[in-house]
């Protein structure tokens, strides 16, 4: 499949999903020498609607810089506003997956820092790549001519969780986010641990 048809497929894909919902490219700036990495990375922002009141950004693009034979991973994350600093940050996880000196390919359970709060104020500092829990697993499976994209949630996450994981696993952070009920796209939440 070629690039094109690829982003072309999972652009559908996800406007199909997200119907009734303002869909929009996002504008970005991977930086200087970053470009070339990811170059055809483009983030969707989606707006609320009938899925819910709430933002959610989404690569189109990881796929083609970062499959094994025709399987790859494109992320999601879903935010209280509209900001472009989602996008942002979607952008600086695909170079992280896809690019760099060293790609470090994330997978379910992986995490990385974001070197900042989420946003100001928040305690949320990493990034824990999840199921995409708040949309379940239709928008998790996108099928190609030639393989699938796993759409992956990029969850935010306290230090303290993720030294948690570190010790007990995801799963078992997974049930502390359950048993506590958190409201994953509130940037000031508790930590659970």
């Amino acid at each position: 499949m070629t690039t094109d048809g690829a982003a072309e497929a999972l652009d559908r894909h996800v406007r199909q999903f997200f119907a009734g919902h303002s869909v929009r490219t996002a504008h970005y700036d991977l930086g200087d020498g970053r470009r070339g990495m990811v170059r055809d990375l483009r983030i969707l922002e989606i707006g609320p609607g009938p899925r819910g009141n709430h933002w959610t950004y989404v690569t189109v693009g990881c796929w083609a810089r970062a499959h094994h034979q025709g399987h790859g991973t494109e992320f999601i994350m879903t935010a209280p506003i509209s900001d472009p600093r989602f996008a942002d940050v979607l952008a600086m996880t695909a170079f992280y997956h896809c690019g760099g000196p060293q790609p470090h390919r994330l997978e379910l359970g992986h995490s990385l820092p974001m070197g900042e709060p989420w946003t100001p104020g928040s305690t949320c500092e990493h990034l824990l790549v999840s199921l995409p829990y708040l949309h379940g697993p239709d928008l998790e499976r996108c099928a190609l001519p030639d393989g699938h994209a796993r759409l992956l949630w990029l969850l935010p996450v306290t230090a303290s969780e993720i030294a948690f994981r570190r010790k007990r696993g995801t799963e078992a952070l997974e049930q502390l986010f359950d048993e506590a009920e958190i409201n994953p796209i509130d940037p000031r939440r508790p930590a659970v641990v």
